[in-house]
């Protein structure tokens, strides 16, 4: 069971959530179970009920049919949209997790209580050369891992209360791309702004 399968399968739940099968919270649960999913069979479970989504290596359940997704381009809820659509991710007690290539929306909301969050966007899938996120936690800690070349605006976060904040990143560089703008609060938690690690074989 690789990393890259349960990444896969964190794709196929977006193109369900833009296609109304599942609502965010249900998407929430699904993404958190099939990021923890240790068996092809756990992972499995999260769309074996959702029509026209399968994953490649996943076994179907007796008499369900699980046809490969086919037809144009999916209403995918991480694209921005004219319409200005936010996408909110929100968890209680659980770790809300996004890495390897994800879609990453123009407008996030996160909202997490007595859970970790790890935004991971130095692999992910920018639609735009600004991103706004809003964060909403408490009692739990935050990582947002940026790409090097990226630029952080962190002075939008207007509450940072019985928590530390630290920003590893370079902050001459105002004009970097993606521009990734913070705001919101943070509550009883730590908040790390970094790039990825480097290896020592590079």
């Amino acid at each position: 069971m690789s990393d890259a399968e349960r990444e896969h399968v964190v794709e196929l739940l977006q193109r369900a959530i833009g296609h109304g099968m599942l609502d965010l919270d249900e998407f929430s649960e699904r993404t958190d179970t099939a990021l923890g999913a240790r068996t092809r069979g756990e992972l499995n479970s999260v769309l074996v009920d959702l029509p026209g989504l399968r994953h490649e290596d996943a076994v179907p359940a007796a008499g369900a049919a699980s046809p490969a997704w086919t037809g144009g381009q999916p209403d995918d809820p991480w694209i921005d949209r004219p319409t200005g659509r936010r996408v909110e991710l929100k968890g209680v007690g659980s770790t809300l997790v996004r890495r390897g290539r994800w879609r990453v929306p123009t407008d996030m909301l996160v909202r997490n209580k007595y859970g970790e969050t790890k935004l991971d966007f130095s692999s992910a899938e920018f639609t735009s050369n600004a991103v706004h996120v809003e964060l909403d936690t408490k009692w739990g800690s935050v990582n947002l891992i940026v790409p090097e070349q990226a630029s952080v605006d962190l002075n939008g976060i207007d509450e940072l209360k019985w928590s530390t904040l630290t920003d590893k990143t370079d902050s001459t560089r105002a004009a970097g791309t993606p521009r990734i703008v913070v705001t919101g609060r943070v509550v009883g938690g730590s908040m790390t702004v970094r790039y990825p690690r480097r290896s020592w074989l590079a």
